[in-house]
């Protein structure tokens, strides 16, 4: 495939769940995309497409990535608009798994396809080369298959397999705009019934269903073993299933009957009785609202098999098997595991064992080399280390030898025999990289460019991190070279939570980068937690022992912190991954510019603890009210900024972050978030290379004692009406009391100082609160807000 590629307009066919996620998911990389399925019979033709576009604001969690991303969604049909499919660079089909259906779509669009269309399946297990056979010859080389995994919006895996036929490099530019574009880990498989991640993924379902029933244990038994004991999901094995849904699950596991006959595990592609019927019943999990569990009033139920009823889950892992999983060599570990006479440690011995051999045995028919194999099961299944890291980890050649001694047994699930290459190596991972069976050598990671972009990835076992000589240290944050001396700073702390050290540490990294370098980058290498805010324990310790003027000190250095960042000599970047709430948010706003990811969550959610934002956040939403204000009406700005504090939201996506306005229009936001640090980079570059300055203070104008006096007003409706409490009300007078300004005039001008004084004050004085206390102790104690 000749020059350059662009993909400018998308067209998805099919509106089912699927297909209208993968669109939504187009739309929020800012993709014009149209969305195909059959014509309504009667009224509005696209009355089906309609319905689907709009349950989308229905389904959790959320696809898109703002309430209005769904208007930009066009609805087409099948009868009036396959002319369309011509101005469209890309088609991706996401009709139901039926090869015949498929293949007459295909046949009914090929007209309408130019030269240069792709098209591409979603298909999550047919043959992707007898889908190919039906297209004009012309075509055959810009098709193959792109995998999904639901929901498309947030599970990073997407499968490419291309078809015999298919351009080689339609496949890497394919693969770089996945990956760039919409945010995606590609893994390439080859065309076998359900690839790589669900051919995987499901037989370990599969095989911990066997055994669980084998050893007559209880089904939330089986998940407090299955999830993350193990580094796997909370969901585990059984609600993993409840999620995915029921009858999805049997319709892949369809799959695999029909189209593996030949495989030596093919007496286990199949459902118990019992599951059977609950699909039966209609009971397809969370989507029905019942399913392997339910919810009884506040009780969490789990269906007994024993039995055929529900009963409270009660999840049990036995002292032995904490012991033994307690162990930090994973090699240990698993030789207890295996030796054990605990029936959870046997049963979890057996899942490992079934599940290692399958891998061996069927890696060089579905994948290139190891490495895909676990990427795809940690990037699809959520799992932390993928089967062949944790076989390696526990020891490859005693595992092997076990898998062994149990076929000559006949206790695993197969005697089908392991490869002969599993004999003639020692590691399935070296610094060479990942083992190939066909190559019968180990292959390095892709050089495609696009992963130039990527300076952390999610490392395999044996594969060293980018380098990152450190500057300064201390126990709170460490200071480090990236490249063209520019500085990045981490927190060390849980959860990247911002406590006394923290803030000596970043107040000495910024000093230090001013000396040093051309700018400054904050980046966790924590892509769930960007800072989670401030040291609430911390902070509570202060309250108790009555140290109200430390307490007050501490503020103040988080505000002197905050404005170092915003007027440092030097450029200073956020890149922002996962959460960045109360003080994370704060920060995150005083620095220069931010790159976010996609999947960033920014919010000021300090009203949930019985306090406002004290590191300069009502500061800062004040200033950027007047800065929106639309002919100098503050409130018609300020009022939404101080509902989204007062009732603690947070933004669901970098793009609903801009509308809160907690990323200013100046910001950039990328799809992957393992680009962010790339872009940062280059933001820092580009703004020193502008000869940067920073910003002149000034003085901005506030509502005053006429804006609170509005905002007030609503709180008393709030109040009366039962809807907040008498502490909610308090905590949201001094809200609204700081966020305009104080008791001045409306339209005074003030400056910073005067804002952060009045963050501090309010503070204290909601600080020395026991009702506040109880609510910081409460979200300590159990992880929950409390409501008093």
């Amino acid at each position: 495939m000749q020059g350059p590629f662009f993909i400018k307009k998308v067209a998805v066919l099919g509106a089912g769940v699927m297909g209208a996620q993968i669109a939504a998911h187009c739309v929020n990389a800012g993709i014009e995309t149209l969305l195909y399925d059959l014509a309504s019979k009667e009224g509005n033709p696209n009355a089906l497409i309609d319905k689907s576009i709009a349950n989308l604001g229905k389904l959790k969690p959320v696809p898109l990535a703002t309430a209005q991303t769904a208007t930009l969604l066009q609805a087409r049909n099948y009868d009036q608009d396959l002319a369309d499919l011509s101005s469209c660079d890309l088609v991706i089909e996401a009709i139901a798994e039926r090869l015949d259906w498929k293949e007459d779509l295909y046949k009914r669009i090929s007209p309408f396809l130019t030269e240069h269309s792709i098209l591409v399946s979603n298909t999550s297990g047919l043959s992707i080369n007898s889908l190919c056979s039906v297209l004009p010859e012309a075509h055959r080389k810009n098709f193959c298959g792109v995998h999904f995994f639901n929901p498309p919006r947030y599970m990073h895996l997407a499968e490419l397999i291309p078809a015999k036929t298919t351009d080689k490099e339609l496949v890497d530019k394919l693969e770089t705009w996945l990956t760039r574009n919409l945010g995606k880990g590609v893994v390439r498989a080859k065309d076998t019934p359900n690839f790589i991640g669900n051919r995987i993924g499901v037989f370990s379902l599969l095989t911990t269903l066997h055994h669980a029933f084998s050893m007559d244990m209880g089904l939330d038994e089986v998940d407090a073993l299955t999830g993350p004991l193990l580094g796997r999901p909370k969901s585990a094995t059984f609600r993993t299933m409840d999620v995915v849904g029921l009858d999805t699950m049997q319709h892949v596991i369809h799959t695999m009957q029909q189209q593996l006959h030949d495989d030596p595990w093919h007496h286990t592609f199949k459902l118990p009785e019992w599951l059977l019927n609950l699909i039966k019943e209609g009971h397809l999990g969370q989507k029905t609202g019942q399913g392997i569990y339910r919810k009884n009033g506040k009780i969490i139920e789990v269906y007994d098999v024993r039995t055929s009823t529900y009963r409270p889950a009660q999840p049990v892992v036995s002292d032995e098997l904490k012991t033994i999983m307690g162990n930090s060599d994973p090699a240990v570990r698993m030789q207890n595991l295996l030796t054990s006479n605990n029936k959870q440690a046997q049963f979890l011995a057996a899942c490992f064992r079934d599940l290692f051999h399958y891998c061996a045995y069927h890696l060089e028919s579905i994948a290139e080399n190891v490495r895909d194999v676990d990427l795809a099961i940690r990037w699809g299944f959520g799992w932390m280390q993928g089967p062949f890291e944790t076989w390696q980890l526990a020891d490859l050649a005693k595992m092997t030898q076990y898998i062994n001694q149990a076929m000559k047994e006949k206790s695993s699930l197969s005697t089908a025999q392991l490869p002969g290459w599993l004999f003639e190596i020692d590691a399935f991972y070296t610094k060479n990289g990942a083992y190939s069976p066909q190559m019968n050598d180990y292959q390095p990671r892709s050089q495609l460019p696009v992963y130039k972009r990527q300076f952390f990835t999610d490392r395999v076992i044996k594969e060293t991190a980018h380098p990152t000589p450190v500057i300064y240290e201390n126990e709170g944050v460490r200071l480090w070279h990236l490249q063209d001396d520019v500085a990045v700073v981490n927190f060390k702390s849980k959860a990247n939570t911002v406590g006394q050290v923290v803030l000596d540490g970043l107040e000495a990294a910024v000093e230090t980068a001013e000396k040093q370098c051309r700018g400054l980058i904050i980046y966790q290498h924590d892509a769930t937690n960007f800072c989670s805010g401030a040291d609430l324990r911390g902070v509570l310790n202060l309250i108790k022992d009555k140290k109200m003027q430390a307490l007050d000190t501490m503020i103040a250095q988080f505000q002197h912190v905050a404005l170092r960042l915003k007027y440092s000599s030097i450029p200073t970047v956020a890149a922002l991954r996962g959460r960045a709430l109360g003080g994370g948010c704060e920060l995150m706003m005083h620095c220069d510019a931010v790159v976010a990811a996609f999947e960033a969550y920014p919010g000021l959610v300090e009203f949930g603890v019985g306090v406002i934002p004290a590191g300069g956040g009502c500061k800062e939403m004040a200033m950027r009210a007047a800065h929106l204000a639309p002919k100098g009406d503050l409130m018609a700005v300020l009022q939404g900024y101080y509902q989204q504090i007062a009732t603690a939201q947070v933004a669901s996506s970098a793009a609903d972050a801009m509308q809160m306005g907690y990323l200013r229009s100046t910001d950039r936001y990328v799809m992957n978030a393992d680009e962010v640090l790339y872009v940062a980079l280059a933001k820092v570059n580009f703004m020193h290379t502008e000869n940067y300055l920073p910003p002149l203070k000034k003085q901005f104008q506030i509502a005053g004692i006429e804006g609170k006096a509005r905002l007030q007003a609503g709180l008393v409706n709030w109040l009366e009406g039962g809807f907040i409490s008498q502490h909610d009300y308090f905590i949201a007078t001094e809200l609204a009391t700081v966020l305009c300004g104080g008791n001045l005039n409306q339209n005074t001008f003030v400056d910073e100082n005067w804002m952060l004084k009045l963050e501090r004050e309010a503070f204290i004085t909601l600080a020395g609160s026991q009702l506040t206390q109880a609510r910081i102790s409460h979200l300590l104690e159990t992880g929950k807000p409390l409501r008093n």
